[in-house]
This record gives C-alpha cells, sequence and structure tokens, in this order.
C-alpha cells in the first residue's frame, strides 16, 4: 500500500482517532496509576517509621539499648527497608541495622521530614520519638536548652529504597504499552474492515482505468448488483470497446505506414553504407602510393632544374596537394561519422589561435593579391584548440577559395550579454544565393562547380564545420548576398576571468635550423613508401637506418647504433604492429627513445590505441612540412606523453 493513494488516505481517517483515543486513556492510565503508587510508597514508608518511634519509647526512655536493637533488626526485614537508626535528642546512636548511604551525624528537625538523596535515589524519613500523654517528670533534668522539642525523646531515621517503586512503575509502563498496543491492533482492524467497504468499489474502477492506460483494452470491470458504482463502470465498460476498435484499426495503419517506412530506411542505409565502403576503400587504397609520391615530389623539389622543369614540378605539387586535401577531408569526415573525435575543453586566448591562422594562410591570401585582415582580440575562451582551429581553417580556406578581390577579415567581438565571444569570419568575395545556403553544409556539394574542378575543393569543408561546431554544442550562423560576400559566425563561450589559460608553445620556437646529423630509424613494409620516405630524411641531412620488421631494427640497436627517432608505420610484416615494436625497441636501449606512427588506416581504435601509447599518429599521406615539424618537435623536446619504458 503507498502511502498517499486513497486507501492509505482512508486507513489513516479511520486509525487517527482510534490512535488519539487509545494513546489519551492510557496515558490517562498511567499517570493516574504512577501518581498512586508515588502516594503508597510514602504513606507506607511514614507508616513504618511512626511504628519504630512508638515501638522505640519506652526502650528510648529506658536507654535499653538491647531492646532497641531487637526492634531495628526486626524492623530490617521489610521489603525495601534498607537501614534503620535510632537516635537520642542529640544525635546519638541507639541502635542501627543495615548499611546507611548517608555520612552521620544527621541534622534533626523539630518534626517528621523526609527527603529523597540524589546520590543514591533512596527516600529518608525522620519520625520524632515523643512521650506517651502523661507527662513524665525528669528528676535528672538539669535544665539545660534540649536540641529537641520538650516531648521528643528521640528519633527514627529510615532509609527505603525505591527499587521495589520502580519495577512496579515499569510493569505499569508495559501494561499500559500492552494495552495501547492491542487497541490499535483492534483500531487498525476495524479501520481496514471499514476501508475496504468504502474503497473496494473504487479500487476496482482505478485498477480498471489503469490496465485500460497501460494500454490493456481488454480489460472490463466487473459490475456487480450490489456495487454503488454500477453504471460508473458499465461506462467504463463502453468506452473501453470503443478505444480496442480505435486501436485495432490505428495499428492496421501504423504497420502499413511502418513497412513503407523501413522500405525507405532500408534503402538509405544501403545507400550510406555503399558510400562509406567507398570512401573508406578509396582512402586506405590511395593513401599508401599518394603518401609516397607527396614524399618523391617533395625530395624533387630540392634538387636543382632548370626553370621549364621547376613549373612542372610546382604543377605536380600543387595535384599532389590537392589529393592531400582530398584525403585529409575524407579522414575527418571518417572520424566524425564513426565519433572517434573527443572534445577537450580548456581555456586559451583568442589571440594565440588566431595568429596561427594568420601565419598558415597569409602565404595563400598575398598569392591571390587578397588583403587578409585579422582583428586583434585580447579575449579568453574555453573550447578545444584543436576543433575550433580546424572549423575557422575551413572557413577561411573557403572564404580566400571564392574571393577573387577585396579582403578576407577574422574577427571576434563579445557579445551583449558578456558571456560570449562571437567570432567571424567575412569575406567580399562571390556570395552565397538563398536558396544555396542550406544545401552547402552537405557533403560533396558545391554551388557552380559541376565540372568538379580540383582547384574549389571536395565539397566538405562546410560539413565538417558544421558537424564539428554540433559537437562543440555551437550554432553556426551565415549571412551571405550574391556579389557582396558571406559572414559565417560562431559563438564560443568566455573563460571565467580567474582561469588559467593554456599557454600553446609553438612547436618550431626551439626548434632547431635543421634536421643534419639526427639519426632516425625508418620501419616500413611497404617498399615505396620506406624508399621515399628515406629518400626526403637523407635530403634533409638526416642519417637514416632502413628497418622493414621490428626484428631487423632491433638487430641494428643491438649492434650499438641507437636512433634520435623511430618512424614506424603501424601495420608491419609478420603480423607485428608499429606500437609493439617501439615499445620493444625502447625496452632494448634502455630508454624512451622519441618515436611516431604513420598509417593509411583511419580506424578510430588505432586512434585510441596511439594516444594511450602516448604517440603521435600521422595518417598517410604525410604532408612532408607537417613530418618536418614533428621531427622538430620530438627531438627538441622529447615527448609529452609516454617518456617512461613500458
Amino acid at each position: 500500500m503507498r502511502f498517499g493513494d486513497i486507501r492509505s488516505r482512508i486507513w489513516m481517517a479511520s486509525m487517527l482517532p482510534v490512535a488519539l483515543i487509545v494513546i489519551l486513556m492510557v496515558a490517562v492510565f498511567l499517570v493516574a496509576r504512577l501518581g498512586d503508587n508515588e502516594q503508597v510508597h510514602q504513606r507506607h514508608a511514614r507508616s513504618l517509621a511512626r511504628q519504630l518511634a512508638a515501638s522505640s519509647e519506652y526502650g528510648v526512655f529506658a536507654a535499653n539499648t538491647a531492646n532497641l536493637q531487637a526492634i531495628v533488626g526486626a524492623a530490617l526485614r521489610e521489603p525495601d527497608l534498607r537501614s534503620v537508626v535510632i537516635l537520642d535528642t542529640a544525635g546519638a546512636v541507639l541502635a542501627r541495622a543495615g548499611e546507611p548511604g548517608y555520612a552521620m551525624p544527621v541534622r534533626l528537625g523539630s518534626g517528621e521530614s523526609q527527603e529523597t538523596d540524589a546520590v543514591t535515589g533512596r527516600d529518608r524519613f525522620l519520625q520524632p520519638i515523643t512521650a506517651g500523654r502523661l507527662p513524665l517528670d525528669d528528676l535528672f533534668q538539669t535544665g539545660g536548652v534540649s536540641a529537641a522539642p520538650a516531648n521528643a525523646l528521640g528519633y527514627v531515621l529510615i532509609e527505603v529504597s525505591r527499587d521495589g517503586l520502580l519495577k512496579r512503575e515499569r510493569e505499569l509502563l508495559w501494561l499500559g504499552l500492552t494495552l495501547g498496543l492491542a487497541g490499535l491492533m483492534l483500531g487498525g482492524v476495524l479501520a481496514v474492515s471499514l476501508g475496504r467497504r468504502v474503497i473496494d468499489p473504487v479500487a476496482r474502477v482505478t485498477g480498471t482505468i489503469g490496465r485500460i492506460g497501460r494500454g490493456d483494452l481488454a480489460a472490463r470491470a466487473v459490475v456487480l448488483h450490489d456495487d454503488p458504482l454500477r453504471d460508473l463502470q458499465r461506462g467504463l465498460n463502453q468506452m473501453a470497446d470503443s478505444l480496442e476498435s480505435g486501436r485495432d484499426e490505428l495499428e492496421r495503419r501504423i504497420g502499413e505506414a511502418t513497412l513503407a517506412l523501413r522500405e525507405k530506411k532500408e534503402e538509405a542505409e544501403t545507400a550510406t553504407l555503399a558510400k562509406s565502403r567507398f570512401l573508406a576503400a578509396a582512402s586506405h587504397d590511395l593513401r599508401q602510393p599518394t603518401h609516397a609520391l607527396g614524399m618523391f615530389v617533395a625530395r624533387l623539389g630540392q634538387l636543382p632544374h632548370s626553370e621549364e622543369t621547376r613549373r612542372l614540378i610546382e604543377n605536380l605539387e600543387r595535384a599532389v596537394q590537392a589529393m592531400q586535401d582530398m584525403l585529409d577531408g575524407l579522414l575527418d569526415v571518417s572520424r566524425l561519422d564513426a565519433g572517434a573525435v573527443q572534445v577537450q575543453l580548456r581555456p586559451f586566448a583568442v589571440a594565440e589561435l588566431f595568429e596561427q591562422l594568420r601565419s598558415e594562410l597569409s602565404m595563400v591570401a598575398l598569392e591571390k593579391g587578397l588583403r587578409f585582415r585579422i582583428r586583434p582580440s585580447a579575449a579568453a575562451i574555453v573550447s578545444d584548440p584543436a576543433l575550433l582551429h580546424r572549423i575557422l581553417l575551413n572557413l577561411l580556406g573557403n572564404a580566400l577559395r571564392y574571393t577573387h578581390t577585396g579582403a578576407v577579415l577574422l574577427a571576434c567581438r563579445l557579445t551583449a550579454d558578456g558571456r560570449f565571444a562571437r567570432i567571424e569570419v567575412w569575406d567580399s568575395g562571390i556570395g552565397i544565393a538563398p536558396e544555396h545556403q542550406e544545401a552547402i553544409f552537405k557533403e560533396f556539394y558545391q554551388v557552380g562547380n559541376f565540372a568538379r574542378d580540383r582547384g574549389k575543393g571536395l565539397g566538405l569543408g562546410l560539413n565538417i564545420v558544421e558537424r564539428s561546431a554540433k559537437l562543440l554544442g555551437y550554432r553556426l550562423q551565415l549571412r551571405s548576398r550574391p556579389g557582396v560576400g558571406t559572414r559565417f559566425s560562431i559563438e564560443v563561450p568566455l573563460a571565467p576571468a580567474d582561469a588559467a589559460l593554456d599557454r600553446r608553445i609553438d612547436p618550431r620556437a626551439n626548434a632547431v635550423d635543421d634536421l643534419a646529423g639526427l639519426i632516425i630509424m625508418v620501419i616500413e613494409d611497404d617498399a615505396l613508401a620506406r624508399e621515399a620516405l628515406v629518400s626526403l630524411l637523407r635530403a634533409w641531412g638526416s642519417v637514416v637506418l632502413e628497418a622493414e620488421v621490428c626484428s631487423t631494427a632491433q638487430e641494428q640497436i643491438e649492434s650499438g647504433v641507437e636512433p634520435d627517432l623511430i618512424i614506424s608505420d603501424y601495420r608491419l610484416g609478420e603480423g607485428e604492429n608499429g606500437i609493439e615494436a617501439i615499445r620493444r625497441l625502447r625496452v632494448v636501449a634502455g630508454r624512451p627513445i622519441p618515436a611516431c606512427l604513420t598509417s593509411g588506416d583511419t580506424d578510430p581504435g588505432l586512434m585510441q590505441q596511439a594516444r594511450e601509447a602516448g604517440l603521435n599518429l600521422l595518417h598517410k599521406p604525410v604532408r612532408p612540412a607537417k613530418l618536418r615539424s614533428l621531427i622538430r618537435r620530438l627531438t627538441t623536446r622529447g615527448q609529452s606523453v609516454g617518456d617512461a619504458l613500458p
């Protein structure tokens, strides 16, 4: 029975007066009986003291201590009597029995007195021993002042324990409690009986309604001839009939609609899976040769050439760059699809992010003859620096790509409520027509690029921007007019005033000018990719050790050659992987050699494994500039994670 339903409320309404009456009666009974017990105790003790005083009159008068001792000895047989003392008028002890719980002598009074010892819990009664009605002449009276009245011969002082009284009080309390519980139980039985008669009809109706509410439309109320709610129950049954009929019709229609939707959903899922399989296969198969091609082109560009050959190499570099951009976009989409992007929020200065974007895009703007302006900002925000950087890099890249004259502006303004920073990207480009402003965020959608000109991108940038913004919880806003320009903006929470800002260190700050003299071990089972990477590293002045599998690299280290850096592919021959190979080589070397992984596999599980091992993961194709920057950082400052031996 739940507290608060109708059954419990009626039970409480019935029990409350019964409980109050029972409690009141028990309380009155106990108070009266406890008071009577106290009076009986006092009267019995006082009567005992008076009897002893009367019995001791002759013995005190005659100074017969033997008689007095017999009297007190016999009195001690009384229950609860702990001590008896007979005193003369001067307070001297004439006879005593028992062990008194007080110190002698005792202050004598002029009449009967009573007091309770707070330490022992005993009652003391003082009773004067007076002479009879006939006056007696004391020939030996010297005329001094007596400590007692003229007719007092002495005193009887008894000490009575309250143990018996307390025992009787406990018995009374148990009796009262028993009577109270019996009364409550009887009242409860009567309350339940009364409540059952009142609420059973209501409960039957409530139960039927509850079953119907839970979807059991076959539920029907049982109508009894003496039920006061029989008309209500008949109406309830009619309502259930109507609901059941309507439900059957609705289920039929829903079944038909669900079947049609399931077919559409399966078609969409099949198309999505086919697209994902195609992207994954194309990404993986293209990464290895594209990675090698990028390395070869970078190495080729370092050699002396004629002007015509130099132009050919530049065109080749642009083609490779376009292919790498496409694969990077596919990688970002793949990671977002797999949910492998983890948001890592921290406070940092907007100015640092803006400066990084300036260094990356200033040359692009200069080559197109555009003004790339960044408005200075002192704001500090809380966000994921990597994700926010990717969002702004894509927005600025689109702005520079579709702006032919004028300027591109990156700015940060505080909102009116002072809680957010609005980061905006403005351009004076071709603009976006209203009918395209929703479609541009779809994958592979591009306005006016029907020929799929690779110079205009792949159509993934804005899709990545929108999905990254949703991952961070930001709302992306767009305002654009064809022929005038476009503005994208997002609102980012401001950092608290007392927040410790994350001061990211530019990896190039402490870097050496070149990589000359560095001993780099390359572990790669793909011969073409290994040859391209080794050739590029040697062109940078590094000493390169080659290995196809981990065992070969281990033999070189055991021979006494210790590399400054290990670059290993993840998937190696003989069923090995790069993470395990790096761990084994560090153990052999006896120190945490700086290392990084490369892979053409975009599986989110691999990203997590690399993160747990404290290794940087470069997805193929690796850009030479990015590889060089990472080598400088690892060999200059060491790895920030995983510096301990496995």
